[in-house]
């Protein structure tokens, strides 16, 4: 075997641990990733939030979380409403008229009412200002501890209804942090809030992967000084080991139904690509190169997989049945693309694309196998669609230290996160939950 894909076949397993080796010294801490929106679609549809009638009586103020996660979508831009006395929470309380000179387009109020048993009853509506009539409007009836998740869930609403797609600012994301001595799997909210760690060791953590009802997370862990495959439930922290076989055990990735999980293996020698169900039974091998397989993930139909393979001579990205059999390349373009991920629709994926030196994320049409470079950072990896497929997730450098950024799928919008605790690499987005 050459050494070129041995080369590449460690960076695949420990490029998140080694970008931020320097940082060790750096203090641990439970911070919220810091969002900068660095781009916009330039074609922003306009909002005014006004602040909901007794919000100031709560630590999480829900007009002020429901205007940022609308604004870091990269679609919205703020309208001003001006000073005023008092803020309406009812339709017949609105001055049509101020806010029609001012070109008030879309208008969100609300209100928040405590009730005996500590629970609060939160009401929004979204108005059109111009026809001066409601476009959506719901209650909720939360434990005030769950402010900031309605304040999500409204605006998930409030996106769908002038966008025409579905919100994610619901979901959530993991991510891994180097701080101090010791590597941290981070569970935060989409806009990087709630942030904690549930698990941490001072050896690397990589290659987190999300079960598709968010309950379970796998990842690769190398606290026994050998890459293994561990299952993390979010709810309780329980753990256990999915794959600890002789050589190396990387790179999980779960099956649309939950049930199985595609991972790579090198105990036969060479690492190739298998499958196993949630339970750790029924092992089974899908290639069989003399090349190294590895980077699997699962068409959103379970069908089929894409996996990375250097059997060509050079990494490339293939596709082949999710029952194994004969692989097709579907890169052509340069001599290095690598950690396909399936949009959640299936007519495309995006990947790592190296370009001059630099490792880029792209995105290619599935149908048209046309390509498109996204990104333009020295030492980007591990892309992750968001749920409703506009936005893709990825780890990236600034000032020589770990960060995640974001990126559309047209490559408009653009954002920057950041945790002043340590460097941040190997994200994840989460699944889109139904509420409970």
């Amino acid at each position: 075997m050459s050494e070129k894909p041995i080369s590449w076949m460690r960076r695949s397993l420990i490029q998140g641990a080694g970008a931020s080796a320097a940082l060790a010294l750096t203090p641990a801490s439970r911070a919220a990733l810091t969002i900068e929106i660095v781009g916009g679609s330039g074609r922003e549809i306009p909002i005014t939030v006004l602040p909901f009638v007794n919000q100031d009586r709560h630590a999480d103020r829900v007009s002020e979380i429901v205007l940022a996660d609308l604004l870091r979508s990269g679609l919205f831009r703020e309208k001003s409403a001006g000073w005023m006395p008092r803020f309406p929470s009812e339709p017949e309380e609105v001055d049509w008229f101020n806010f029609g000179n001012r070109g008030v387009e879309n208008l969100v109020m609300g209100i928040i009412a405590e009730r005996p048993d500590g629970r609060v009853a939160v009401r929004f509506r979204l108005m059109d200002a111009f026809k001066k009539t409601q476009r959506i409007g719901f209650s909720y009836m939360v434990p005030a501890s769950q402010l900031r998740g309605t304040a999500h869930r409204i605006a998930d609403t409030i996106y769908e209804e002038l966008t025409g797609e579905a919100g994610v600012f619901s979901t959530r994301i993991c991510y891994v942090v180097r701080a101090r001595d010791r590597f941290e799997l981070h569970v935060a909210d989409a806009d990087g809030a709630n942030a904690d760690f549930i698990f941490a060791h001072p050896e690397p953590i990589v290659s987190p992967a999300w079960s598709p009802d968010g309950s379970r997370i796998a990842y690769v862990s190398f606290e026994r000084r050998k890459p293994m495959v561990f299952v993390h439930s979010v709810a309780d922290a329980s753990r256990r080991v999915l794959a600890n076989f002789d050589g190396a055990n990387s790179s999980p990735a779960w099956a649309p139904d939950g049930d199985r999980l595609s991972l790579t293996l090198s105990r036969d020698g060479v690492a190739q690509v298998y499958t196993m169900r949630a339970d750790g039974s029924e092992l089974a091998r899908l290639t069989n190169s003399s090349g190294i397989d590895t980077e699997a993930h699962w068409s959103p139909d379970g069908r089929s997989l894409l996996f990375t393979s250097d059997r060509g001579g050079s990494p490339q990205i293939y596709r082949m049945s999710a029952s194994g059999g004969g692989a097709e390349r579907i890169t052509f373009e340069g001599n290095y693309n690598v950690t396909p991920r399936w949009s959640p629709d299936g007519r495309s994926f995006c990947f790592i694309q190296r370009n001059s030196g630099r490792y880029n994320v792209a995105i290619q049409d599935v149908g048209s196998r046309n390509a498109q470079l996204l990104t333009d950072g020295r030492n980007d990896s591990s892309p992750t669609f968001s749920p409703n497929g506009r936005m893709i997730l990825y780890a990236s450098e600034l000032n020589g230290r770990g960060i995640l950024a974001a990126v559309s799928r047209d490559g408009r919008i653009k954002q920057r996160l950041s945790d002043s605790s340590g460097s941040v690499r190997e994200p994840a987005w989460g699944p889109m939950l139904k509420p409970r």
